[in-house]
């Protein structure tokens, strides 16, 4: 039997949290055990509003890559965007031709289709030259493309990089927008190509305005004891740019002797209440002081009515920002605050979300991206969008998938949307799916997801018949590969399952795979997938002379390299196994779960717990818990096929809870019966049948009370 526990437990967080937050005690709790505990953690969690997301110039190469655009726009320059064949690619493909169509722009869009390689290709630049185009924007790729790149430059093309893949020593020549890149600037480094591009979408629109470009200088004066602080914060294009504090004692100096007035001058200044501010600097220098001022509260007030007759120190009180912070936020962090969000509904900033952030869901999900920070408001409300109207081409993979009416998560969006919009990049035609979301009639619309969904069996179907003949010469390889590396290399293997294959060989082999699908022109291409939280580029790196290109993310990526280079590589790469080392070699497996429950804890109020932890997925699995001496009031199997699933009732003393244990059969009547009391560590789900919606327990382990 599997061991369970529970996740380490401070006591005294858990009351802190409570308090501050006004949440449940058990939900503190699960947030305490799953590290979620400081400021900016805490406040993705909590919060929905898209106006707590870090602002687009965050990324200090923004500026340039907008103006590119803009420049592009006034020229009537050609532009081609390059994107990826898988569904991250797409989606940013997508949300990128509609933003820059939209925004006036001369685009036309490119993913590589048959067996062309991943990224920018010469030949994509001589087209692109040929037809006059002169910028090239590529998206979820081009960040390892140095030499295409360099060669586009040499035609006079341009290149805009918009990726987030892990960027080599040396960076092409090009505007990059990528958060991974040392420097950029930007504080989250786990979003997805399509939500880099978001990025640039809402920098671009935010350009159309008087804001743009526009420094200006947020004062505020407090008194402290027998002083004045006088603070004041340059800001430009909702960004800090510069800050300055400084104490005066009244009447000791005048204004041009202080740091205040070169910091002021030519600058337009905003404050809060002018008639305040203009009171406190009469008795700091006892008379005039040349600083011209705009009172910008009742714009404000225009957004927010509280702000009206507030003081800032009161609505610093009421900050929601303030409350994640361990230490009390300052009246000028809050009037910064206010600022930019002021500047966000003023420009209406985020007014293309409900059908953006669709297709930014679709692609964080899809790149395994890590369900943190940001990521948790984009993904929730780009579900939310979907539930409430799924944008063009969704609203047809949905009918077809037979998801329209049913509250769609992370789970269905995962398993049902996501294996169709990648099935085309893996069978080599990932314009389909791109063409769908831009399609204008409804019926071409639905004809193109009746394809994906054929493209999709024909991607099983090959993947079932690549297993059957990887799986084998996998497991013969360990030995090879000193049981830390499964390698196979065939031209039997279709190239667009190689990086399934070796997810799933992965997990069943519990070591890093490596599936090479050797091609009729010379190349081979290579898909990796870790096991055991091994650092795939540990592996890559030092192989690197051999690649014609690699590339990806820590525990998934993938390589091209010459068919007559391939014995050389398996040499090295059983040379170098020899030295993988796991950091879990020696632990003792062990699962963790998130709570334990008691009866009265069990009630349908648990659904509203597992809402608020939402959305599911990379970095945050589904909510885990434990409860003890529950009775079985019925089981019994059921399956399609074959008879190996349990269907069970557990009397859990307040409610009776209808509960699923997957390929559990053989265990029923051996390990557990009618009348039993158990102990179970279960998740909670909604099983939607005709149209209703019941809770139902899906357990993952189960066994007779002591």
């Amino acid at each position: 039997m599997k061991r369970w526990r529970a996740k380490a437990l401070d006591e005294g967080r858990v009351r802190e949290l409570t308090a501050r937050y006004r949440c449940s005690a058990l939900e503190a709790a699960i947030l305490v055990r799953r590290k979620v505990v400081d400021a900016d953690a805490l406040l993705f969690h909590f919060e929905r509003d898209l106006r707590y997301l870090p602002g687009p110039f965050r990324f200090h190469a923004m500026s340039a890559a907008v103006d590119r655009l803009r420049l592009a726009h006034e020229r009537k320059e050609k532009v081609l965007i390059f994107g990826d064949r898988d569904a991250d690619g797409i989606s940013a493909t997508t949300l990128l031709f509609e933003a820059l169509c939209a925004f006036g722009l001369t685009v036309c869009w490119r993913v590589p289709v048959a067996d062309e390689p991943y990224g920018l290709s010469c030949n994509a630049v001589d087209e692109h030259a040929a037809a006059g185009g002169t910028l090239i924007v590529t998206v979820d790729c081009g960040i390892s493309n140095r030499a295409e790149i360099a060669y586009a430059r040499h035609r006079g093309i341009d290149v805009l990089v918009i990726d987030h893949h892990a960027a080599p020593e040396t960076l092409p020549d090009a505007i990059i927008i990528n958060a991974k890149v040392p420097g950029a600037g930007y504080p989250h480094e786990f979003l997805s190509g399509c939500a880099t591009a978001w990025k640039v979408v809402t920098a671009l629109r935010f350009s159309t305005s008087g804001w743009y470009q526009r420094p200006v200088v947020l004062l505020h004066v407090r008194p402290v004891t027998g002083a004045y602080t006088i603070e004041a914060v340059k800001m430009c294009n909702m960004e800090v740019v510069d800050r300055l504090s400084e104490t005066v004692v009244p009447r000791m100096l005048l204004p041009s002797h202080t740091r205040l007035g070169a910091f002021l001058e030519g600058q337009e200044v905003f404050v809060w209440d002018e008639q305040v501010v203009r009171t406190q600097l009469a008795k700091v220098f006892g008379g005039e002081f040349p600083w011209r001022f705009t009172d910008v509260r009742p714009r404000m007030a225009a957004f927010f009515p509280q702000c009206e007759r507030a003081s800032l120190l009161r609505m610093k009180n009421f900050s929601r920002i303030g409350r994640a912070r361990s230490k009390p936020m300052e009246e000028i962090e809050s009037f910064i605050n206010l600022f930019i969000t002021f500047v966000q509904k003023d420009t209406q900033l985020y007014r293309g979300a409900a059908d953006e952030l669709q297709l930014v869901a679709i692609s964080t999900l899809s790149d395994l991206m890590v369900l943190a920070g940001e990521n948790r408001i984009m993904v929730r409300y780009g579900l939310q969008a979907m539930n409430e109207a799924p944008r063009v081409g969704l609203r047809e993979l949905f009918a077809i998938q037979r998801l329209m009416g049913k509250k769609l998560g992370t789970v269905e969006v995962g398993w049902s949307i996501v294996p169709l919009i990648n099935a085309t990049g893996r069978l080599g035609c990932p314009h389909r799916a791109v063409e769908l979301f831009l399609m204008r009639e409804a019926s071409q619309r639905a004809l193109q997801a009746r394809k994906m969904v054929q493209l999709n069996e024909q991607r099983k179907k090959l993947g079932r018949s690549a297993r059957a003949l990887a799986e084998p010469l996998a497991r013969a390889s360990l030995e090879t590969y000193s049981n830390r590396l499964a390698v196979v290399c065939s031209d039997k293997i279709h190239r667009g399952v190689t990086g399934i294959l070796a997810n799933c060989l992965s997990e069943a082999l519990r070591v890093p795979c490596v599936i090479i699908c050797i091609m009729a022109d010379g190349h081979a291409v290579g898909s990796l997938r870790s096991a055991r939280g091994y650092h795939l580029f540990s592996l890559l790196d030092p192989l690197a002379d051999l690649f014609s290109d690699y590339g990806g993310h820590a525990f998934a990526a993938g390589f091209s390299i010459p068919s007559e280079r391939i014995p050389q590589l398996l040499h090295r790469m059983e040379l170098y196994a020899a030295t993988i080392e796991f950091a879990d070699e020696s632990a003792q497996e062990c699962g963790e779960f998130d709570a334990e429950l008691d009866a009265t804890q069990m009630t349908r109020g648990l659904l509203t717990l597992i809402d608020r932890f939402e959305p599911y997925g990379e970095g945050n699995p589904p909510l885990c818990f434990l409860a003890k001496k529950l009775k079985i009031f019925s089981a019994s199997l059921f399956g399609r096929t074959e008879r190996v699933h349990v269907k069970l009732t557990l009397d859990a003393q307040v409610h009776k809870w209808p509960a699923i244990y997957w390929g559990a059969g053989e265990k029923l009547a051996q390990e557990f019966a009618v009348g039993d009391v158990v102990d179970a560590v279960f998740q909670v789900t909604r099983n939607t049948f005709q149209g209703t919606c019941t809770p139902q327990l899906v357990i993952q382990d189960l066994w007779r009370s002591e």
